[in-house]
């Protein structure tokens, strides 16, 4: 069964007059923890469309470059970013009930962050409440700080990407502080890391522009070390 297939279950299941925030509180489990992922990304990337005023063609383009939809699953996608856009309840409910569900599991809340900045800096304009948004959301699964930073770093384009920031250290901190979060990063970065979190195998693509981005940082920062 599809993942797609596994989402419409999930929908399915919720009783007439539930909000589509429900659902996380079912999903706890793996392998019901990708299906969770999935909509988490879907419904997130909904409520952070409301926050910018529009949903374009590039942003579409974005979601797929994570998910690949099959056409036949096309309906059960729109279903969830319908769903979420004309749910009264507020992102950071969403957020809030993603965390609780993921609070054991950091990495798979950065997943889930990350992917929201692929789609919010895929029309070429990280706008402002769209900022905002990350970073509240970033504030509600405990990742504010370096970990938003190192993000936001990598995908706005307003500078040019700052390499301590890519790997979350200090621009003081030693070569061993910078060797072993360099390390840790590439080995969070594993697909099969990815997929033991509970990320969806159509998601793991996110990987590559990320261990890019690490590597090219690690790169700089030891060039510039005396040696």
């Amino acid at each position: 069964m599809s993942i797609w297939s596994r989402i419409a279950d999930a929908l399915s299941a919720l009783t007439s007059g539930e909000a589509l925030s429900e659902v996380f509180d079912r999903l706890r489990t793996p392998p019901e923890r990708s299906v969770a992922f999935a909509i988490a990304v879907i419904a997130l990337g909904a409520k952070m469309a409301k926050a910018d005023g529009q949903v374009t063609r590039d942003e579409v383009t974005a979601f797929r470059e994570i998910f690949t939809i099959p056409q036949q699953d096309a309906a059960n996608a729109a279903r969830v970013f319908n769903l979420a856009r004309q749910d009264v309840a507020g992102f950071e409910e969403y957020a809030k009930r993603i965390q609780r569900m993921f609070s054991d599991d950091k990495g798979t809340l950065t997943d889930l962050l990350e992917g929201l900045f692929h789609i919010a800096v895929a029309d070429g304009e990280y706008h402002p409440n769209e900022d905002e948004f990350l970073l509240r959301v970033s504030e509600i699964f405990g990742l504010n700080g370096p970990c938003f930073r190192s993000l936001r770093a990598r995908f706005v384009g307003d500078v040019a990407p700052d390499p301590y920031s890519v790997l979350g250290v200090e621009a003081g901190a030693s070569m061993e502080e910078i060797r072993a979060a360099w390390r840790a990063a590439v080995r969070e970065t594993h697909p099969d890391r990815m997929i033991a979190r509970g990320v969806p195998e159509e998601a793991v693509k996110l990987a590559e522009k990320r261990l890019i981005a690490i590597n090219k940082a690690w790169e700089e920062i030891n060039m510039e070390a005396p040696q």
